[in-house]
């Protein structure tokens, strides 16, 4: 990487056992709110550590902290991926932090190229394409690798709005994805 190239981590990401009690508990901790998503999904075209794999279910959801996005994950399915390669069921810690990438496709080579394999890559379900790549050697976590996206940007936006705008009442609020 060149001298003042620094790449923005925009997130952290922790997985949880349960959505609702790891929200209560960061609010708690933190008082950080209100969470925005609670939504199930899956994570399709799954290629896991460069072989095609089953597809991983989550439920998750983002809350902002000042100006850094904080993502909670529910693991609901039990396919092989980046999340189970650090946490077993009902496990929780510290998975990732995330970085939007001008060029997808160059960062996550230029990654690899370092000595980071990519342990999962994925569709989310409006079809933008991200990855984890493994930089536990160096870093003890995951990196994300999301492309330029309008959707996830907005997703983005919108827990920086509610956690402005907090009424303090409901804790959890739906995302609206506009894809």
């Amino acid at each position: 990487m060149k001298a003042g190239s620094a790449l923005e981590i925009v997130q952290n990401a922790y997985v949880v056992a349960n959505l609702e009690d790891g929200c209560e508990r960061l609010h708690r901790l933190l008082g950080v709110g209100p969470f925005v998503g609670g939504n199930e999904f899956e994570l399709s075209n799954h290629v896991y550590r460069g072989r095609p794999a089953d597809p991983v279910r989550v439920r998750i959801a983002f809350v902002q902290s000042g100006g850094l996005n904080l993502e909670l994950v529910e693991l609901v399915s039990t396919s092989a991926s980046a999340f189970h390669d650090m946490f077993a069921m009902g496990k929780e810690g510290l998975h990732h932090q995330a970085i939007f990438c001008d060029d997808y496709e160059a960062r996550r080579d230029a990654f690899v190229a370092e000595g980071f394999p990519v342990a999962s890559e994925f569709m989310v379900p409006w079809g933008a394409k991200i990855c984890y790549v493994d930089a536990r050697s160096k870093l003890g976590h995951m990196i994300e690798l999301y492309p330029q996206d309008t959707v996830l940007k907005d997703l983005y936006r919108q827990a920086k709005e509610a956690s402005r705008l907090w009424d303090g009442k409901d804790l959890i609020v739906p995302w609206i994805v506009a894809a």
